[in-house]
């Protein structure tokens, strides 16, 4: 099968994308209007960008329901700091309900009835249900595309890292005590509790 994405429909390119690109992690992001509103969604277009310093990446797309940008988009261009939640199996309902499109008047922690707690650096909250947090300030938007399902490049600097003290040891965290969740495609979400272990081989211990 050859796709050129150009011949068809960008909804089925969408879901082409979302079934290809497997498994991903979900950054919950809070962020805080300018108003005061909190706001909290999923955004599974996310990944690390650099160690030195920290800085990672998410990507809020144009929403296909009615062409506008996400109210987490807009909070972060107001006041440039996000925090990034990680999401375990223990409250993944809650998380889905925070992906629903609501008003921006709306506070997602409240419909949720997920627990804002206060931010060290930042002015969003954290979301005291997750086990590991990332305080982060804007480094760059890139806005990649405006039309619908069209996504920007949210990069931010992680300022500090909220990791639970029991998944902590010696800068690793313990998978099996987070229960990370990640999307696959559709409704579809994964646990990565079948794992398995590769060294990365030097050069010259690979022979023919």
């Amino acid at each position: 099968m050859i796709i050129n994405p150009g011949e068809h429909d960008y909804r089925n390119i969408y879901k082409l994308m979302v079934g290809v690109i497997v498994p991903r992690p979900i950054a919950f992001v809070s962020t805080i209007s300018p108003e005061g509103i909190q706001n909290l969604a999923p955004f599974s277009f996310f990944t690390g960008i650099s160690a030195n310093p920290p800085v990672i990446c998410f990507c809020p797309m144009i929403r296909l329901s009615d062409g506008l940008r996400k109210d987490t988009l807009r909070n972060i261009e107001a006041t440039k700091e996000f925090v990034v939640n990680v999401v375990s199996e223990e409250f993944a309902e809650q998380m889905n309900i925070c992906s629903t499109e609501f008003p921006p008047e709306v506070d997602e922690f409240e419909e949720s009835r997920l627990t804002p707690i206060p931010s060290g650096l930042v002015k969003p909250p954290r979301v005291k249900e997750s086990r590991i947090n990332m305080e982060c300030k804007l480094v760059q938007i890139i806005h990649v595309s405006s039309r619908q399902l069209g996504g920007s490049i949210v990069v931010g600097e992680v300022l500090r890292f909220h990791v639970a003290d029991d998944l902590y040891e010696d800068y690793k965290v313990d998978p099996d005590r987070l229960k990370p969740i990640g999307r696959m495609g559709g409704p579809t979400y994964t646990r990565t509790t079948d794992r398995f272990d590769m060294t990365r081989r030097q050069m010259g211990e690979i022979k023919g």
